[in-house]
């Protein structure tokens, strides 16, 4: 199944009510909107000139790994998650299925470390799996290597599809932040990190109006991994089966149409957008798309990591490794290289 599971990139114009090219005359349209407009016509051209097959492998990430058959990336991937996981369950002090709400997979797994330390960050990890697979109980890999450097790992359970909805699971793991700062206000510092669908819903979190909720959290760095930023190219592939989105349901929860939101809401945020050397030619694009589309705006952090070697799934099963160039950037983004 999540052998194929894939898909997006693109946005279409937001209705700005005016013609895009008579715009210095009709209507007073920002630059970074109008410069925004023309990326997301490009994008949409390039995606919609290709046929359902071909749509759905670009957005296949184990179609593209150089290491094994899709099948067997698939089996490795889900082997390396679950035992990185047990392994850190054995080896860290740990709370389990900590509510977060009142739904039966509002549920929080936290890794905790043993320090005296007041300098204590946290992160929260949003895993991936097309919104449809996986779950918390193979989130907690990556724990070792940052509880032994003083790092509270907390892995978010959403309820994946068809429980769960795109609205649903955007509200979730937003109220998973609200939650985990309540409960955690001692933390030095707040950082998401998310994988795939994960980095969707990490990019979803740093685009929140958070006056609909009673805190505002200081998100201060967020890693996003080969993560996907614009939905719409999934809607007529077959990973929308369980999904059921409809255009509007996509735009709304697109990253790449929340730019503005996500400056006003996280613009004190370090902002890691990293990509797999074998991740597929679109899916590449949608890194660098969005990582465009955030470095053109004023006043963001952002930066590219173009990752040698890696793919899809080792991308970020690597995080077990305390040596490896994403974990030391992680750990540095939080000052505890």
């Amino acid at each position: 199944m999540y052998s194929r599971l894939v898909s997006e990139t693109l946005f279409t114009p937001p209705n700005t009510g005016c013609n895009v090219l008579q715009h210095k005359v009709l209507c007073a349209v920002p630059i970074g909107v109008y410069l925004l407009l023309l990326h997301s016509r490009a994008t949409m051209s390039r995606w919609k000139d290709m046929n359902k097959d071909e749509l759905e492998r670009q957005f296949s990430p184990s179609q593209w790994s150089h290491r094994m058959s899709a099948d067997d990336v698939i089996k490795s991937h889900v082997t390396a998650l679950k035992e990185g996981t047990e392994r850190a369950r054995g080896l860290a002090q740990t709370l389990l299925n900590v509510p977060y709400g009142e739904g039966e997979g509002e549920k929080l797994d936290v890794y905790v470390p043993t320090t005296t330390s007041l300098d204590v960050p946290l992160v929260i990890y949003l895993h991936g799996g097309y919104w449809q697979f996986l779950s918390k109980e193979e989130s907690g890999f990556m724990a070792v290597p940052l509880v032994h450097k003083g790092v509270v790992v907390v892995a978010v359970g959403y309820d994946i599809a068809p429980k769960g909805n795109m609205d649903v699971m955007v509200s979730q793991v937003r109220r998973s932040v609200v939650s985990v700062i309540q409960q955690y206000s001692h933390i030095s510092g707040l950082y998401l990190c998310g994988h795939s669908a994960g980095a969707h819903l990490a990019a979803m979190i740093l685009s929140t109006d958070w006056s609909q909720y009673s805190v505002t959290p200081q998100i201060k760095g967020a890693f996003l991994v080969s993560g996907i930023y614009d939905l719409l190219p999934i809607l007529s592939t077959y990973v929308n089966e369980p999904l059921k989105m409809t255009e509007e349901v996509a735009l709304r929860n697109s990253p790449s149409q929340l730019v503005p939101q996500l400056k006003l809401s996280s613009s004190n945020c370090d902002i890691v957008v990293a990509v797999a050397q074998n991740d597929s030619p679109e899916f590449r694009k949608q890194s660098e798309d969005y990582y465009k589309a955030l470095e053109s705006t004023e006043g963001l952090k952002v930066t590219l990591e173009d990752v040698p070697n890696t793919d899809h799934f080792n991308i970020i099963e690597q995080l077990v490794d305390g040596d490896y160039h994403l974990t030391q950037l992680l750990l540095k983004m939080m000052g505890k290289s």
